[in-house]
């Protein structure tokens, strides 16, 4: 089994996991930003978790091919959670500083 060189692996974009409405960086006069680009993250985390329990489906089964696949899904499903639950948090955060500013 041969090793493959560390340039022939795929680049990761940062913008790989947002949907390719958000990813572009001109603005849509009907575009509504913020609301958008989170309920873009949020249907992309559902898609990434129905991937990620369609190949535990098969792993379990006994279906599953390939393992490595499946690691890569439940991997890019939990780290979108977290990226996804984070901006959550710092919108909530965020949301609670300016409720507590005085006018």
């Amino acid at each position: 089994m041969t090793i493959p060189a560390i340039g022939a692996t795929p680049a990761v974009t940062a913008t790989s996991y947002l949907p390719a409405s958000t990813a572009t960086t001109a603005v849509d006069s009907t575009d509504t930003g913020f609301a958008t680009a989170l309920s873009g993250a949020v249907d992309n985390l559902q898609q990434l978790q129905s991937t990620s329990d369609t190949y535990a489906i098969q792993a379990v089964t006994g279906d599953l091919d390939d393992i490595h696949t499946a690691t890569l899904a439940a991997s890019r499903a939990q780290v979108t959670l977290e990226l996804v639950a984070a901006v959550r948090n710092k919108g909530v955060e965020a949301f609670n500083d300016m409720m507590r500013m005085q006018a």
